[in-house]
């Protein structure tokens, strides 16, 4: 399961799929008054319009990436995996449906499900929502099936290689800085993740403290740690920033603040790896590719260059297929 996508890039589906998406209390963890005031008379209205020209601008002929690149995924871990596995795919939002795949799997008569949310990062809004929702849904359909759960993935090895190889693609040395982005969240959202302790006190970024195993920073940076150690970089080297921020009160440094920063340091040509996507989506081709992209070339930039997400990667593809077997054992 990933997170989903419009079905496509017109006012009326982006809206559907927003409203589904942000009315979800795990994404905007507010009180629900607030939430469905907030998210269905002020974001939605203000938001749809601009939204829709970003997808209209990632849209291609087949599609939405993340659709396009999780069903061609699914077609190539089912070859991978033979007659030991039937792979389904879902979205926790819009289409395919989740709710619809569960049915199907339970007519099918299977007894095991191996549920594997495509986050590298455990985060509320991401992998606890997938969960909790793929949970309700089995007991609300009264579906007596063994569930099993792909735990994060951020140190895997065979994950880290992969994104690594996916760098190696470009010339590391003809760049000035090298910038690993993770999608952003609300620092509220983060300190739940460890309580009592405040974001700014908090040392994640520097090793794995006690609250780390689903503190969604320290997860980060233990990524980032491992990406740098693997690609040979040394801390001078490179940086770590979020993006994707709906307001001030979201994890920092900023990625765009961040690249601006650099280019000022005369780091005018810089690596950026986003490997909190394992698809390439509207965060990493439009948002990074783009939008960053002009910001930077505009101020003076020579070169931004993103790295491609791991998408149907033959690496990637094993890499899924190792995590998925060890489920099953």
């Amino acid at each position: 399961m990933n997170v989903g996508s419009p079905d496509k890039p017109k006012i009326d589906a982006v809206w559907r799929y927003l409203t589904e998406f942000l009315n979800d209390k795990r994404v905007i963890d507010l009180p629900w008054l607030l939430r469905k005031f907030l998210v269905n008379f002020i974001i939605i209205p203000f938001r749809v319009k601009n939204s829709t020209r970003l997808y209209k601008l990632l849209w291609t002929e087949k599609g939405s990436p993340l659709i396009y690149h999780s069903s061609e995924m699914k077609q190539k871990l089912q070859a991978r995996l033979g007659d030991d596995f039937d792979v389904f795919l879902a979205m926790r939002y819009q289409k395919p449906d989740y709710k619809k795949v569960i049915r199907q799997i339970n007519e099918l008569g299977f007894k095991k499900l191996i549920l594997f949310p495509l986050y590298p990062h455990f985060a509320m809004s991401t992998t606890e929502t997938t969960m909790v929702a793929v949970e309700r849904e089995l007991k609300k359909q009264k579906i007596n099936i063994e569930l099993n759960v792909v735990d994060q993935f951020y140190n895997n090895p065979k994950f880290i290689q992969s994104f690594a190889e996916q760098g190696r693609k470009y010339d590391l040395a003809k760049y000035d800085h090298v910038v690993f982005s993770y999608h952003g969240l609300p620092n509220r959202q983060l300190e739940k993740s460890h309580p009592g302790i405040r974001v700014e006190q908090c040392t994640c970024q520097n090793s794995m403290p006690e609250h780390g195993h689903h503190c969604y920073r320290a997860t980060c940076y233990a990524t980032t740690r491992l990406l740098a150690k693997e690609l040979g970089l040394k801390p001078g080297d490179y940086s770590v920033g979020f993006q994707s921020r709906l307001n001030k009160n979201w994890m920092e440094p900023f990625t765009d603040n961040l690249l601006l920063e650099k280019l000022k340091e005369g780091k005018k040509r810089i690596l950026v790896f986003a490997p909190a996507f394992v698809t390439d989506c509207l965060e990493t081709i439009i948002e990074i590719g783009d939008e960053y992209k002009k910001e930077f070339m505009g101020k003076g930039g020579e070169k931004l260059q993103l790295v491609e997400s791991l998408n149907t990667e033959p690496a990637w593809i094993e890499t899924m297929a190792s995590l998925i077997q060890d489920k099953k054992e």
